[in-house]
């Protein structure tokens, strides 16, 4: 194996931890006592008025970002991004958002995404360059148009209390 193999290998071993810390933090990381469920700090960070969804949704464009790298088919990056899509969506949802947060897990499925391509990496091509960059761009102008749209909700909700001129 070529030194640039061995650190490409190193490289993407590094993102996949990387993602799964991230995506259990978000999901997963507390349980609740005497059940075997469990939610993550994404519903937590939604029910911060103002910009808690927006970051939980940057959190989780990082992780379809970063799994750019791994190769994917187009197909999984799709559902990826259809996955990251909804939870902006009906993350901003108030109250019920954040209930589909802890419900819906779209970090923890875009995991499995990922992780079910590295099981069986050759039973599928690649996504082409000119796709990934889309794919890429799509994500950025989600969570833009999401942060855009709360932005806007916010400041005509301000407006509307009469605490904006």
């Amino acid at each position: 194996m070529s030194p640039e193999s061995k650190f490409r290998a190193l490289a993407n071993a590094s993102a996949l931890q990387r993602i799964r810390t991230l995506a259990h933090l978000l999901d997963n990381a507390i349980p609740i006592p005497g059940t075997p469920y469990r939610f993550g700090l994404d519903p937590i960070m939604g029910m911060i008025p103002g910009g808690g969804d927006v970051v939980g949704l940057f959190l989780s464009a990082y992780l379809v970002l970063e799994s750019l790298r791994f190769r994917l088919p187009t197909q999984t990056l799709l559902r990826m991004v259809g996955n990251l899509a909804l939870d902006g969506i009906l993350g901003l949802l108030p109250g019920m958002g954040d209930l589909f947060d802890a419900v819906w897990k779209s970090n923890a499925r875009n995991l499995a995404l990922l992780e079910a391509h590295l099981a069986n990496p050759g039973e599928s091509e690649a996504a082409d360059r000119q796709t990934v960059a889309l794919i890429a761009i799509a994500v950025v102008a989600i969570v833009g148009g999401i942060a855009l749209l709360m932005a806007s909700l916010l400041n005509a909700l301000l407006v509307a209390l009469g605490l904006l001129g």
